[in-house]
């Protein structure tokens, strides 16, 4: 979907559908057809009440028009999903190209908001349908505004675009991205965006002493891969370097702890995390973000082929720390951990890393909040104010050293899996924790925002939740370090 701003009013650009949103106690915008819309809200045909919706027509165009509710709980939030909702009418009506009027007197992140809104509504997953099925002929969405809105326009078109193809990355079935295929993905999209790629195969994976993220690949025949992606944008040099570590399990089977047949199948998305990371570094890139950034990702998959981890096993991570795997299906805080120390052996001075990492996060927060946890207020504020300001909500947890003791291990230095059945999700990060020691550092759990999110603009497949959320935390990190002008 192509978005593009203009100064013109709605009913001079080349939209078939043009969008016209109504806040409580306010009129039409006195440059529309106001009397005919007026006259709609005075019958009731059309409402003020937030994500009401009505349909009508005026010189020649198609107009639905939107309830927006109180102006003074308009956000970006609120703007994302009454246009996933007028995405939908206007797509039910043939719209190749809609038009918004933006509200008067919103911010650049309600801006932000229609045009992310509209595309996440907008995007189909039908790689494996044919193609006379249903087409959608929906193209274009241009942002009518009184003063020039190119600048958010772009940046949010680019942005949740590199949002989509993560979903594309999740959605994609494990049987057409192993590893090998997620990390030949990766390193196109580095040579497209003048990003530098490194890719490290099982065997090299093996030779820096990755005991931990190794031990999980032997049970497939697919080779793991580690993708590092790295990018350091115009006037970067003082920014520091964050790592974006990702999970990116692309088949969790449970490994010998085999998991439940009955959800076994959604575990194609165990690898949103590290989708996520590509894109967001690509989008940064894309935007010539002055940021020094690496993503890290760690793809494997986790099977119980005759190789496959035991229960019971001891393996040794990169930094020399031995863990009992007590099991096979708390792997991706293995993975992780030997990506958390690559990255700050490659001199990364903040991390965050994002994963699907535990169920019990699920039964926490559900499906609205994903799981933060830090080892530093600073940088855990910072992180939660780029979530907020994005959309994409996190929810701090406590990490304290009564958690940590409970990973500590009987037969080796800690365990992947505490035996006491309680703070399922704070533990795995305390393992991580261990790892990432006293640099600042975040950890995302998004077991429950990765997939069936069910949102008005968003609804079961994946979400590419973090993207958004990535490139805000990297380019405010970098906006800090800036000296005043």
């Amino acid at each position: 979907m192509e978005a593009i701003a203009t100064t013109q009013s709605p009913f001079e650009t080349d939209a078939d559908t043009v969008a016209i949103g109504v806040f409580e106690d306010e009129g039409v915008a006195h440059d529309l057809p106001g009397d005919e819309l007026m006259a709609l809200l005075d019958s009731g045909e059309a409402q003020r009440k937030f994500k009401r919706l009505a349909v009508t027509h005026s010189q020649g165009r198609r107009i639905v028009l939107a309830g927006l509710g109180d102006r003074t709980k308009f956000d970006a939030e609120r703007a994302r999903v009454v246009a996933g909702l007028v995405q939908g009418r206007a797509a039910e009506l043939a719209t190749k190209t809609l038009c918004w009027e933006v509200p008067h007197h919103v911010g650049d992140d309600v801006v932000a908001g229609l045009v992310q809104g509209t595309a996440l509504h907008a995007y189909r997953f039908d790689r494996y349908k044919q193609s006379d099925d249903d087409p959608d002929p929906f193209e274009r969405l241009v942002l009518s505004a009184h003063h020039d809105v190119s600048e958010p326009v772009r940046i949010a078109e680019i942005v949740v675009g590199a949002q989509n193809r993560a979903r594309d990355l999740g959605n994609i079935p494990a049987n057409d991205l192993p590893p090998s295929a997620l990390a030949g993905y990766a390193a196109e999209l580095a040579s497209k965006h003048g990003i530098e790629a490194t890719i490290l195969d099982g065997d090299a994976i093996r030779e820096l002493g990755m005991g931990a993220f190794a031990a999980i690949a032997q049970g497939s025949d697919q080779s793991a891969r580690l993708i590092r992606l790295d990018y350091d944008g115009p006037g970067a040099s003082d920014a520091p370097r964050l790592g974006l570590i990702g999970k990116a399990v692309t088949f969790d089977s449970g490994g010998l702890s085999l998991k439940p047949a009955a959800s076994m199948y959604e575990m194609k998305f165990d690898m949103c995390g590290g989708a996520a990371v590509i894109e967001a570094v690509a989008a940064l890139a894309e935007l010539q973000a002055p940021v020094r950034v690496m993503g890290i990702v760690g793809a494997t998959e986790n099977l119980p082929g005759p190789s496959a981890v035991k229960p019971g096993d001891i393996v040794r991570a990169m930094d020399g720390t031995t863990i009992e795997i007590n099991n096979t299906d708390a792997e991706g805080r293995l993975v992780l951990a030997d990506c958390i120390t690559y990255a700050l052996r490659e001199g990364c001075e903040r991390l965050v890393d994002i994963a699907t990492l535990t169920g019990a996060v699920v039964t926490a927060l559900g499906r609205t909040y994903a799981g933060l946890m830090s080892n530093d207020d600073e940088w855990a504020h910072t992180v939660e104010a780029c979530g907020r300001d994005t959309g994409e909500l996190l929810w701090r947890l406590p990490l304290h050293d009564e958690y940590a003791q409970m990973v500590k291990g009987r037969y080796a230095q800690l365990t992947n899996l505490t035996q006491r059945r309680e703070a399922s999700s704070i533990t795995a990060a305390e393992l991580l924790h261990h790892f990432a020691g006293d640099v600042p550092w975040a950890h995302l759990d998004i077991a429950g925002t990765a997939w069936d999110v069910r949102r008005s603009y968003i609804g079961r497949d994946a979400t590419g939740f973090g993207v958004r959320l990535m490139v805000e935390i990297a380019r405010r990190l970098a906006a800090d370090q800036s000296p005043p002008s």
